[in-house]
């Protein structure tokens, strides 16, 4: 058993005796087209593992409650909802740009290929001496720059956009998603392909494959200090474009819904926060998720 890596604010004692487990707090020195940074959030969790799974083009009172999505609702009760999280914009792909950049890059279409010499979260999270990997579904191999290939599509994966991190070390199939999960990388994201993602088939279809195939990983999280994040682009294409976002795993408050207003910006700077890296572009203007963490859990097992 050891405490879990939470930064709440504690006595001198207490903090002598965690002082390796706790997220480091930095002064809100970054800054976005000159104004200072939001200031890093002192009590999230520094988790071993995330896993973040995105979905398409469906608004969020399509999911929440319907029948058709029982496995998506049920992550209402066994983590957070937050119910009022938002897509950046229309159309899909600088959604995906922008959580993995803090920028949409100036892309308005979903147009392919893209390429950036930017900042974004997977080259932060390596040059910090963590990991990252980005799991497609139907990526025909490790390291492709296809724009298409079968349902597979490049504008839902953006660090192959990215030069840095868009090799065969990151870029990789979901079929390579590791069922020993203390073998996944610090931070991943799971895309499934042009049907799975709901965006050419059902909610039901999509709920049904988060389930078959992540399930078994959300349920380790609870107890290996490891978060699972499910989310949405963006919603179907109207000007609200509120869309449904989860989390669920250790230190994540049951059943708790939070309505304060998050959108793929807030994710990056909680991301970011998290392992005590830079906020990148509009990240810098968000604050972090603080209202979803249980501070006073304990998890089991490293992950």
């Amino acid at each position: 058993m050891r405490p879990s890596r939470i930064a709440p604010l504690l006595c001198a004692p207490a903090l002598a005796l965690l002082a390796m487990h706790v997220l480091p707090v930095k002064s809100a020195e970054h800054a976005h087209n000159g104004s200072a940074a939001k200031p890093v959030a002192s009590a999230i969790p520094q988790y071993d593992h995330v896993v973040i799974a995105m979905f398409e083009n469906k608004n969020y009172t399509s999911v929440k409650g319907s029948s058709s999505a029982p496995y998506l609702n049920s992550l209402a009760s066994q983590g957070t909802l937050f119910t009022s999280s938002f897509g950046l914009t229309h159309p899909s792909q600088p959604n995906y740009i922008g959580l993995f950049s803090g920028s949409q890059q100036g892309v308005t279409n979903d147009d392919c290929p893209k390429s950036f010499r930017t900042g974004n979260l997977g080259q932060q999270l390596l040059d910090a001496g963590k990991t990252f990997k980005g799991y497609s579904e139907a990526l025909p191999k490790a390291g492709s720059t296809d724009c298409t290939s079968g349902k597979y599509r490049r504008k839902h994966a953006p660090w192959a956009d990215f030069p840095t991190v868009s090799g065969s070390a990151y870029n990789v199939p979901f079929s390579s998603f590791p069922s020993d999960f203390t073998k996944l990388p610090t931070v991943s994201f799971v895309i499934p392909d042009m049907c799975d993602d709901m965006h050419d088939c059902s909610i039901g279809t999509g709920d049904s494959w988060l389930k078959k195939h992540l399930d078994p990983y959300i349920q380790w999280a609870k107890t290996h200090n490891s978060l699972f994040v499910a989310t949405f682009d963006e919603d179907n294409f109207t000007s609200v474009n509120q869309i449904y976002t989860a989390m669920a795993g250790a230190h994540v408050k049951a059943g708790h819904q939070s309505s304060t207003q998050i959108s793929h910006y807030n994710v990056l700077r909680t991301l970011e926060d998290m392992y005590g890296l830079p906020a990148l572009g509009n990240a810098a203007d968000k604050s972090a998720i603080t209202d979803a963490w249980d501070t006073s859990s304990a998890v089991s097992a490293k992950g």
